[in-house]
């Protein structure tokens, strides 16, 4: 039986606030509900914690450990006597009934924040997940450093010289900023930080290739810093091919129209889509599964149910919709806050407005692209940037420190923290929503995180 009892416990004049979602976007609601005292808040998400998902390619690359880039959601609420925490996965929205049915109960709300993420795309070809992960969690991200780091343990003790040089070959699929950072840290792995650890294989000769659909790389980012990105990433010895569609993927070789690559390991950042949740609606979605909303955030007909960061198709002031990153999301998550203590009192909300910070993405060590507005610059500088930028929204002060150390390691000895092969090869890689008929155990590490005090 469904059961009803978390909200019958509040103050019979408290609003109910139900968010979906314990990323960016709905920890920025949380956050900015804290100090109104006319709100029960009720967070739900099938993990314990928040994750700072712009390092989870560190993450995946050795360069940090899962502890550094993620908090649990309820040591952050904490302080909040009126906010709770379920961990568990929402499975359908009622909005005639104002309704959440998750896996076992049923919540009901005054006010519905749905802000969930996104998961990868795979363009109809599902298959390919089990051999090309994408890297949207905790998970997936240490799948990718055991596949990467067992590539060269395999090559060392290969005797065949074609199959060595398969387990010494990596595809990255898809040239966004994941995708660069990705290919750009396994051009250092295999360059600096494992050149003298191996006595068989030389890791200087491991072949890199970053595939992207589009004439360049960073698309959303100028020509010019595009062109500067793929120099840096042939200065680390990667390949990178644009305008080249992947058209199979089995786990020992990738596709490219007629051409071939043997390669024991592909990694997938090409395409993402809004979760499942989005198709119980009832309401108008793009072609990425994402909902139309109104200026406000709103569903459109449902003032009180808002949508944010990557589930919302909100136009931007360019009429295209704003992009999936972190930014967007706590804005956003911070508006919503703000709206809802202006519905409290009576008062309307201006629409929401989206401030363009700029974007950046890194290459690899000091090397990095920076746009803000109309000034651009590249190199040490930029990396810097990067660096502070990223530190400053990392959450916990605790994390902030071990990440600084960390990063200060490597730049002086470009050596990996957490070069620990960890679990065994899994054919499932849980998404936000679990969509699978069947979950295998994650690895120890990932499993109850703890104190974790991450685009």
């Amino acid at each position: 039986m469904h059961s009803f009892l978390f909200f019958q416990q509040g103050q019979p004049n408290m609003q109910r606030v139900l968010i979906v979602g314990g990323g960016f976007g709905g920890l920025s609601v949380a956050r900015g509900l804290a100090h109104k005292k006319d709100f029960e808040i009720t967070v739900l998400d099938e993990r314990n914690y928040h994750l700072f998902q712009p390092l989870l390619y560190q993450v995946a690359m050795a360069v940090l450990s899962p502890a550094e880039i993620a908090a649990p959601i309820r040591g952050l609420l904490s302080s909040n006597p009126r906010a709770s925490v379920h961990r568990e996965r929402a499975v359908s929205i009622d909005l005639a009934n104002q309704r959440v049915a998750s896996e076992h109960h049923v919540h009901e709300y005054d006010y519905l924040i749905l802000a969930c993420g996104a998961r990868h795309s795979y363009f109809g070809n599902e298959a390919w997940e089990e051999h090309a992960p994408g890297l949207k969690n905790l998970e997936q991200a240490t799948e990718i450093r055991r596949r990467v780091l067992e590539a060269f343990e395999e090559a060392e003790t290969e005797e065949d010289p074609a199959l060595q040089q398969a387990w010494l070959t990596f595809v990255v699929v898809g040239g966004g900023p994941t995708g660069v950072e990705l290919a750009g840290a396994l051009g250092e792995i295999s360059r600096h930080t494992l050149a003298r650890d191996f006595r068989r294989i030389d890791p200087t000769h491991a072949r890199i290739i970053l595939i992207e659909a589009s004439p360049r790389i960073l698309a959303a980012f100028s020509e010019k810093l595009s062109h500067r990105a793929m120099r840096d990433l042939e200065g680390l010895g990667v390949e990178v091919w644009t305008d080249r569609h992947v058209t199979r993927i089995d786990g020992e070789r990738v596709e490219i129209g007629e051409e071939r690559i043997r390669a024991k390991t592909t990694l997938w950042a090409a395409g993402v889509q809004a979760p499942a949740l989005n198709q119980t609606l009832g309401t108008e979605l793009d072609r990425q599964g994402r909902a139309h909303v109104e200026p406000n955030l709103t569903l459109p007909g449902h003032p009180n149910v808002f949508v944010i960061g990557d589930q919302a198709h909100c136009p931007g002031p360019d009429g295209a919709p704003l992009p999936g990153v972190a930014p967007v999301a706590l804005q956003q998550g911070r508006y919503v806050a703000r709206s809802l203590g202006h519905q409290a009192r009576g008062e309307s909300s201006p629409d929401f407005r989206y401030r363009d910070k700029g974007r950046m993405a890194t290459i690899g060590h000091s090397r990095a692209v920076a746009e803000i507005g109309k000034i651009r610059f590249t190199g040490r500088m930029a990396w810097w940037a990067w660096l502070l930028v990223h530190i400053y929204y990392l959450v916990g002060f605790k994390n902030r420190i071990f990440v600084l150390l960390q990063w200060a390691a490597a730049f002086v000895s470009f050596s990996r923290g957490a070069r620990l092969i960890v679990g065994k090869k899994w054919r499932f890689y849980p998404e936000t929503e679990g969509e699978a008929e069947g979950e295998a155990e994650p690895p120890p590490e990932a499993v109850n995180p703890g104190p974790r005090s991450n685009d």
